[in-house]
């Protein structure tokens, strides 16, 4: 509760936060917010460009790869950009915690919500996409901001934790960025999960990966029309609580020590 009074104490500067990480991102572009569309965009080319012929026509099962691609990139964009972000959002911002006392946490917390509504833009283009390939659109994309709450969820845990390690370990932010790029890897994004079926404890680990449930739950909304799968999506938004509440905990008995270490 502390936390919520808190919050909406500093409300007017969270709000300020958001509006500025948002801004920030593109600071001096000449195209600006045009770059939410484009880098994912660009990064949806080249992987439909190059990874069908690296797996063969066949393995998508006759289904639309640059669909299947979009629906899982764009999602999982959103988390890496976030957990990267708000790994160094406390060392980012060490001027103003030396100077001006404010909630700490109301960085990591600006950082996954200014990432949310920067995910919610490029979910224009997957709408574009849908409809463009004939895919179309469904009544079931009104689940869309609900997995996208618990994958904010998964996310602000995350960076409760790292952003709080990384002011006393610098090494942090290179473990991040190499983890999150296997983490892709361990995440049916560019890829059938079907295809690793005879993998053994390979395909066991990527079916139970967070993001894979959560990756396909955009997929069922946005790709298949369908109803996603509440159990599995209930279990993950559970693990993610449970990874929230630990986290704010550590942030908070890590806090203490910032202004000294930065």
């Amino acid at each position: 509760m502390t936390l919520f009074k808190q919050l909406y104490a500093y409300r007017e500067l969270l709000k300020t936060n958001i509006k500025k990480d948002i801004r920030g991102r593109y600071k001096g572009s000449f195209l600006g917010i045009l770059w939410s569309f484009i880098n994912p965009l660009l990064q949806v080319v080249v992987y439909w460009i190059v990874f069908p012929y690296l797996m063969g026509r066949g393995a998508m099962d006759g289904q639309n790869y640059l669909i299947y691609l979009i629906t899982g990139l764009i999602p999982w964009t959103f988390f890496m950009t976030v957990v990267a972000q708000g790994t160094t959002c406390i060392k980012a911002n060490e001027g103003i915690i030396k100077k001006v006392y404010f909630p700490r946490e109301i960085l990591p917390i600006s950082m996954v919500a200014s990432g949310l509504v920067n995910f919610f833009i490029s979910c224009v283009i997957i709408l574009v996409f849908l409809i463009g390939s004939g895919t179309g659109i469904s009544y079931h994309i009104v689940l869309v901001p609900v997995i996208a709450i618990v994958e904010a969820t998964l996310a602000l845990g995350i960076v409760f934790i790292l952003s709080a390690i990384n002011v006393y370990v610098q090494d942090v932010e290179n473990i991040v960025t190499f983890i999150l790029n296997m983490l892709m890897y361990g995440t049916p994004i560019i890829y059938q999960l079907s295809q690793f079926g005879s993998s053994g404890i390979l395909y066991t680990l990527i079916k139970y990966n967070p993001m894979t449930i959560i990756i396909d739950a955009y997929r069922s909304v946005f790709m298949y029309h369908e109803w996603i799968n509440w159990t599995g999506l209930g279990i993950v938004f559970l693990l993610s609580l449970i990874l929230l509440i630990i986290g704010y905990s550590i942030f908070k008995k890590l806090e203490k020590g910032f202004a000294e270490q930065l």
